[in-house]
C-alpha cells in the first residue's frame, strides 16, 4: 500500500509556533512524509526546516478579511497538492474548513488540532465573528473522526458541545536538562512570556510592583497591549521596576526563562478559551525547573496541587499579587526544584508525541 502524505496546515507565519514544529519534527523523525502550509501574515522571517513548507501570500489589511483569504486560498492549494492518499492535518478553527472539504471530497482521513476553544477566545466574544466561528463548529466538528486538543479541560468542553471525544496532547517543551547552577540574581526576576494581551493579569502585576522590593518584571512577547502597559508603567514611575524585552525568539527566550526566578500565568476568565487552558508558559517554566504564581482556574489548580510547583494567588489585587510573588522569591528556586523535577519529567513533549503518533498511525490505517 502506497504510504500516506501529510498535509499540515495552520494560519500562522510558522516560525514562531512551537507545537506545530513539534509535532512537524516528530512526525518526520517517524518517517511521515509531510508537508507544512502557513502564511506570511505579520511576516514571514526566514526558516529552514527538514521537511517540505510554504506560506501563502496574504494581501489583506485586517484580520477579519486574512481568515478569509486564506482559507480560499488555502482550499486551492489542498487541491492542488492532496490526492487519495493523503492525510489532513488541520491547526485550530481558522484553517479547518478548507481541510475538511477537500477530505470529504477525497474520502480521506482528517485530524483536527484544536489549540484552543476558537469560537470562545476574548477576540470574537460579542461580535459577528463569534456567530460564524461557531457556526463552522457546529457544522464541521461533530462529523469528525479524529481530533486533538491541548488540555483536559478543552476535551471536556468539546465531549459536552459537541460529543467528540478529543485526544489531549498539552504543548508540553521537549525535556531539557536542568542547570546544575541556579543563577542568584540581584535583583530577582519576575518573568511574563507570551502575548501581552487582554485578561493576562500583566496589568496587574504591573501594579503588584509598587509592593514588591529588589524584583524587576521581565515582559518578553508583544501584543495589542503593549503600548498601553508601557504607559501604565510610565505613569506609576515604576520604569526601573518593569523591562519590556520585545518579541523573542524561541531559543532566546528558552534562555531568558531558563534564568528567571519567578514565572508567572495569572490569566483571567475572560471567556471559556482561557478559562479552561493550560498556558504554554507554565509548561515552558515547568520544564526550566522555574517556580511559578498561578490563578486559580481549573488546569493551572490542578498542575499545581499534583506538583508543588509555586502559589496560586487568590485574587487579581496588586497587593496579593504581591505577596504571591514574595512568597515564591523568599522560598527560592531551590525550595520548589525536587517538585518541578518530578513535574517536567512528567509533562514534556517525549511523553505526548507517543499520543501523538497513535492518533497519525489511525489516521493512516
Amino acid at each position: 500500500m502506497q504510504q500516506k502524505k501529510i498535509i499540515i496546515s495552520a494560519f500562522s507565519n510558522l516560525y514562531t509556533d512551537q507545537r506545530i514544529e513539534k509535532v512537524c519534527q516528530t512526525l518526520h523523525e517517524n518517517g511521515y512524509q509531510i508537508e507544512l502550509i502557513g502564511n506570511d501574515w505579520n511576516g514571514a522571517g526566514d526558516m529552514v526546516r527538514p521537511y517540505p513548507f510554504s506560506r501563502i501570500h496574504l494581501i489583506s489589511k485586517s484580520l477579519k478579511t486574512a481568515y478569509f483569504e486564506f482559507n480560499w486560498k488555502l482550499y486551492q492549494e489542498l487541491k492542488k497538492k492532496a490526492d487519495k492518499n493523503t492525510v489532513f492535518y488541520a491547526n485550530d478553527l481558522d484553517a479547518l474548513l478548507p481541510n475538511y472539504l477537500i477530505a470529504k471530497k477525497l474520502n480521506s482521513p482528517l485530524v483536527f488540532d484544536s489549540h484552543e476553544i476558537f469560537s470562545e477566545m476574548p477576540a470574537v466574544q460579542g461580535k459577528m465573528s463569534q456567530k460564524l466561528w461557531r457556526t463552522l463548529e457546529k457544522s464541521v466538528i461533530p462529523d469528525l473522526v479524529l481530533m486533538i486538543t491541548a488540555s483536559e479541560s478543552y476535551a471536556e468542553w468539546f465531549k459536552n458541545k459537541y460529543g467528540i471525544d478529543a485526544v489531549v496532547i498539552q504543548n508540553a517543551p521537549r525535556r531539557i536538562h536542568p542547570l546544575k547552577i541556579i543563577p542568584e540574581n540581584h535583583p530577582k526576576t519576575l518573568l511574563y512570556q507570551g502575548m501581552i494581551n487582554p485578561f493576562r493579569g500583566i496589568d496587574k502585576a504591573i501594579l503588584a510592583m509598587h509592593h514588591v522590593d529588589d524584583v524587576i518584571f521581565k515582559i518578553a512577547g508583544d501584543g495589542p497591549k503593549k503600548k498601553e502597559y508601557e504607559k501604565l508603567v510610565f505613569d506609576e514611575n515604576l520604569q526601573d521596576k518593569v523591562r519590556f524585552l520585545g518579541k523573542l525568539l524561541p531559543h532566546d527566550l528558552r534562555k531568558i526563562t531558563l534564568t528567571a526566578d519567578c514565572g508567572m500565568s495569572i490569566e483571567e476568565n475572560g471567556g471559556e478559551s482561557y478559562y479552561y487552558s493550560l498556558p504554554n508558559k507554565v509548561l515552558d517554566c515547568i520544564q526550566a525547573r522555574v517556580p511559578l504564581i498561578l490563578s486559580n482556574l481549573p488546569e493551572l489548580n490542578k498542575i499545581n496541587q499534583q506538583f508543588d510547583i509555586g502559589e496560586v494567588i487568590s485574587d487579581y489585587q496588586p497587593e496579593n499579587i504581591a505577596e504571591a510573588i514574595k512568597t515564591v522569591i523568599n522560598k527560592g528556586r531551590q525550595g520548589y526544584q525536587p517538585e518541578l523535577e518530578k513535574a517536567a519529567h512528567f509533562l514534556c513533549w517525549e511523553n505526548e508525541e507517543i499520543k501523538l503518533l497513535e492518533v497519525i498511525e489511525k489516521a493512516c490505517q
